[in-house]
């Protein structure tokens, strides 16, 4: 399942809520991203 976190307000979404319409059920944006358990550092050369 995925999650996602509204850019707006900053409250975690799960797909199963934005089945029908993709906005936030708490602000209404339209607005998400998915936020990344981890971040890769790559070494320049």
């Amino acid at each position: 399942m995925a999650t996602y976190k509204c850019f707006k307000c900053g409250k975690k979404i799960t797909n199963t809520k934005l089945q029908k319409r993709f906005l936030c059920p708490n602000c209404g944006s339209k607005i998400f991203y998915k936020p990344r358990k981890y971040t890769a550092k790559i070494k320049a050369v």
